[in-house]
């Protein structure tokens, strides 16, 4: 039994690592290689992984056993594979192999390992044009050959450096080691025939078939990189000095002691190594020449560079991160004589550029994916789905508009490979807030995660990077977007919220700043409305230590084509903002702080209410996130109070009830504790920043009575206390406002009255409020019951809210706030709430079938779904690391059941817990090869592991996608209802 527990588990987790796809650019990468014939690009990172890109939407991953950093990659042209070569010595060789149905290639799998176990360590590979050999250069100065795709070393091959140095004359010779291999070149035009580069200067024309020197050229000057002309009549050298070299290949001469020409651009003061070079021909008849490096020590040492030169054509590229890799991409067909480069792709540490070489200028093209999401660190994010086509119309041309300052308008050059995925049944937009204040709109609907729109929230919008010229010399030229500094930490997002249907959204920031923004397709210049809401509310006893508010615009601005600011709403003081929420067809809006929470009306331009949540002993709350300012003496006699508490509780035998309950005391929660449930202590009100508002919502239900429904707000603090409003909205519900006779609505303000206020036992934080209808399923966003896009909620039975705190989730019935169930999370399985989300799974087998799912993730990464109303456990998956604090902080949830969290700083994880919706690449690559896998080991098939056991197995599908594996079953088990939720919860582990 234990060995089929195992195997299930195992077969668990590989059907659930389907279900994921990583969007943005890749963490660390560390290896480049791009694959002419096939039009792909692979990308090696730190940590193992390789990603193999072509067209958008066509993606491969593979991953090394061990998490060593892969330092070169080279693809066998046309034939879909590649080889790697890890840290450690180890070179793998990798294939594409093919899925069901057979043209759709599905996977990246390694074939051979091979560990070099020689002391000295590899230094540069060369795979010749043939294929069939790998030329390896080490840094003991040899050369080794291995024979493809076997991995076999052929030691009737190997180059020694003692072979090359009898060949040296002895004034060159000087007792001296020619170092390690720097670079490996094979001729362009004979094959066989290769250029091995030593680091102390020499480079040696090496004929294979004749295993003889052809050509010696003594170089003076450390080596760094070699690169053939295309005609193979002369080649170029870079070296540590900041110069590049160029050397004719002659024959009858076989010792050339001089180059033809020797340049250090950026001279004549000392300068940075040129790292790599390229030279590639055109028609023109001068060469485009590219290189990375050789910027002038004392002055640009800190630059990360890439030069393209062309007659009297030069530019400096200027990165903000580190140059990894770059290649051209150029024609390669023998019969051609010019190398014609359409286009430079530079992997840099933090993102990918690319160059068209085509147009005057050579401007940047916009990149289909691998954009870096972390072009300055996302702070927050949103989803929104099933996005109406006007508004996805609007935000691309908007997008348009800003592209078209920036970017050329040329083809993406990595265009290998087919998109076979279907064309989306809706579209689905991903917005990132981030640290310098910006709000980044993603098309998030399918493989590839493109970026759509930019908008800006500071005061004086960058200016395009691209198109900054510097009169100086070197003429830099800013490229890229990734941008790691902010020029003030307020202009931090922390909170969004959309209205796909109003176009509405809202911003809020760091220093207290919630904006409030309409989409408009014509520029506009206007001021921008600002009002002022005090959450202390005159409160005596606090003050402010915190960083100031931002100093808005006072004159009118101008504004492009896109989101455009209405209001401004400052809270004071200016803490961030902790929650929002946004009801567009109220024209309502509700923000909140580590002071308290408030309403604002954005169509009266007035505030509605300012509720203060702080505590008397909250003096952290008034000091700012950004303040340095914090009380070591006071942390520590909290601490030390936990624990004399702890200790004097866990000795008494009686437990003595709490002073505070909740709003109901009929309903107060027990305190004895059953055999399988962990103990829980209530926090102390003593807790600092336990006025936090944590969530806020919006709702038209019933909170008065239970025969009139109407607007109410509801808020939920670090403390547990949940505070519902009652909201008169002139035009909505059956309130006084709509009552009155003899004025206008425009003339008539919103109100709020606090209807309920609720205080948990335990004092758990309130993560997520939310309020079901008579159906138990959550209301509808705002606009969609009034313009029939969604099912009106049920309205003629009794409501209930559904509040998650960090311990447990609950249900009230409305409008008496009555406790109808609960489940104590924390006491079940040890674990805290940390994101709680009501999901939609759609049936696989019926189209208009779906149930509502509350999706829990907590603190341990692991997902725990239950059903509303009655919160029954339906399944638990193992989702994010518990270790990955900034993943499970981050993640944001779908309303079709999926995900997305950071792995990385620069990488999202989609993952789908739906049967229906998933989103994986679907693609195909033409090969010069069949798409056969290489034979592995035989598996035994499930069947054959299973029936040692002599268990029972059955399989039971549910109707949106869920399956049960239930075990321990007698062949005649009769499957009712009572016996299907008995083995169901004993056996829900095995769920795939």
């Amino acid at each position: 039994m234990q060995r089929f527990v195992k195997f299930l588990c195992h077969l668990l987790w590989k059907m659930k690592s389907l279900w994921t796809v990583e969007h943005g650019f890749p963490h660390q990468p560390s290896a480049l290689a791009f694959d002419p014939k096939l039009q792909l690009m692979a990308i090696g990172t730190k940590s193992g992984a390789i990603k193999v890109y072509g067209a958008p939407g066509v993606e491969f991953t593979g991953l090394h056993k061990d998490t060593t950093a892969v330092t070169q990659i080279h693809f066998l042209p046309g034939q879909g594979r590649l080889l790697s070569l890890l840290d450690d010595n180890t070179i793998y060789l990798w294939e594409l192999v093919a899925g069901a149905p057979r043209e759709v290639v599905t996977l990246l799998h390694f074939l051979h390992p091979l560990l070099l176990l020689s002391a000295t360590r590899v230094t540069v590979l060369l795979l010749l044009r043939s294929c069939d050999l790998l030329c390896i250069g080490t840094e003991g100065g040899g050369v080794y050959f291995l024979e493809l795709p076997r991995l076999t070393l052929k030691d009737s091959q190997t180059l020694l450096q003692d072979q090359i140095t009898q060949s040296l004359p002895d004034d060159y010779r000087c007792g001296k080691s020619l170092g390690p291999v720097e670079s490996l070149q094979e001729h362009p035009q004979q094959p066989g025939k290769i250029l091995i580069g030593y680091s102390r200067g020499l480079v040696v024309l090496w004929d294979l078939s004749t295993r003889q020197v052809e050509q010696l050229f003594l170089g003076k000057q450390q080596l760094e990189s070699l690169v053939w002309e295309r005609s193979g009549n002369l080649f170029v050298s870079s070296h540590n000095d900041g110069g590049y070299s160029v050397w004719t290949v002659t024959n009858g001469n076989t010792c050339n002691q001089q180059p033809v020409s020797s340049t250090i651009p950026y001279g004549p003061f000392p300068c940075k190594a040129i790292n790599k070079i390229l030279w590639r021909t055109t028609q023109t008849g001068s060469p485009v020449l590219l290189y990375s490096g050789g910027m002038p020590r004392a002055s640009y040492g800190d630059r990360h560079c890439l030069t393209i030169q062309q007659d009297k054509e030069h530019v400096t590229l200027d990165f903000t991160s580190r140059v990894i890799d770059f290649f051209t991409v150029h024609s390669i067909e023998q019969e051609k004589e010019f190398d014609e480069p359409s286009a430079l792709v530079v992997l840099l540490e933090e993102e990918l550029v690319v160059i068209d070489l085509q147009n005057p200028g050579w401007p940047s093209l916009p990149t289909p994916y691998l954009a870096p999401l972390h072009s300055s660190a996302i702070t927050c994010s949103f989803h929104i789905s099933s996005v109406p086509p006007k508004l996805w119309e609007r935000l691309v041309n908007a997008g348009k508009a800003q592209q078209g300052r920036q970017h050329a308008h040329g083809s993406w050059p990595i265009c290998g490979g087919k998109n076979l995925a279907p064309p989306p049944k809706q579209q689905e937009l991903l917005l990132t807030g981030h640290e310098d204040g910006t709000v980044r709109f993603w098309d998030a609907s399918g493989v590839a995660l493109t970026p759509l729109y930019k908008l800006g929230t500071a005061n004086d919008p960058s200016n395009d990077p691209d198109m900054q010229q510097e009169e100086e010399w070197p003429p830099f030229r800013k490229v890229g977007c990734f941008d790691p500094y902010s020029d003030d930490p307020r202009l931090g997002i922390q909170k969004i919220s959309l209205c796909k249907y109003s176009n509405k959204l809202v911003v809020a920031g760091t220093a207290g700043q919630v904006i409030v923004l309409g989409l408009s397709d014509e520029r506009s210049d206007h001021m921008v409305d600002v009002s002022v809401v005090d959450l202390l509310q005159d409160r005596e006893g606090f003050t402010w230590k915190g960083h100031d508010r931002l100093e808005p615009r006072l004159k009118p601005a101008p504004f492009p084509p896109g989101f455009q600011p209405l209001v401004l709403v400052q809270c004071l003081p200016p803490a961030s903002v902790t929650a929002v929420a946004l009801h567009a067809e109220w024209n309502l809006i509700s923000f909140g702080t580590s002071h308290g929470f408030g309403l604002f009306d954005y169509h009266r331009r007035n505030a509605v209410l300012a509720r203060c949540t702080l505590h008397p002993n909250d003096s952290l709350a008034m000091e700012g996130p950004l303040s340095r300012v914090k009380s070591l003496k006071k942390s520590l006699r909290q601490s030390f109070r936990r624990i004399r508490k702890s200790r004097v509780s866990g000795k008494k035998r009686t437990i003595t009830t709490p002073t505070s309950k909740e709003a109901n005391a009929a309903l107060a929660e027990q305190e004895d504790v059953a055999p399988v449930q962990r103990r829980i202590e209530p926090r102390s009100a003593d807790d600092s920043l336990s006025g936090v508002v944590r969530c806020l919502c919006f709702a038209d239900t019933f909170l008065r009575d239970g025969t009139h429904h109407g607007p109410t707000l509801w808020a939920g603090t670090n403390s547990g206390s949940v505070y519902a409003y009652a909201l008169e909205v002139p035009g909505v519900g059956s309130g006084r406002a709509c009552e009155r006779g003899g004025a206008g609505e425009s003339s008539v303000c919103v109100e709020a009255v606090l209807g309920k206020e609720i205080q948990l036992m335990h004092r758990a934080p309130v993560v997520s409020i939310c309020v079901l209808d008579g159906r138990g399923k959550p209301l509808p966003d705002p606009y969609e019951a009034s313009q029939d896009l969604a099912i009106a909620p049920d309205m003629t039975n009794a409501h209930s809210v559904l509040i998650a705190s960090e311990e447990q989730l609950k249900v009230f019935s409305l409008p008496k706030v009555s406790a109808k169930t609960k489940f104590k999370l924390t006491a079940h399985e040890g674990c805290r709430v940390r994101k709680v989300a009501l999901v939609a799974f759609s049936s696989t087998a019926q189209e208009d079938y779906s149930e509502h799912t509350l999706v829990c993730l907590t603190n341990l990464g692991d997902m725990h779904l239950f059903n509303i109303p009655a919160l029954r456990p339906q399944v638990r998956y193992d989702c994010i690391r518990k270790e990955d604090i900034s993943g499970i902080a981050s993640c944001v949830f779908t309303k079709n059941g999926q995900g997305f969290y950071l792995i990385s700083p620069s990488e999202y994880e989609r993952f789908s817990l739906s049967a229906k919706v998933i989103t994986e690449p679907l693609c195909s690559v033409q090969l010069d090869r069949p798409l056969e896998p290489t034979p592995y080991a035989p598996v035994a098939s499930p069947a054959q592991l299973l029936l040692p056991w002599q268990e029972t197995m059955v399989v039971v599908e549910t109707r949106v996608g869920f399956v049960y594996v239930l075990v321990g079953l007698s062949p005649d088990t009769c499957f009712d209802d009572s016996s299907w939720r008995k083995h169901r919860m004993l056996f829900s582990l095995y769920l795939f």
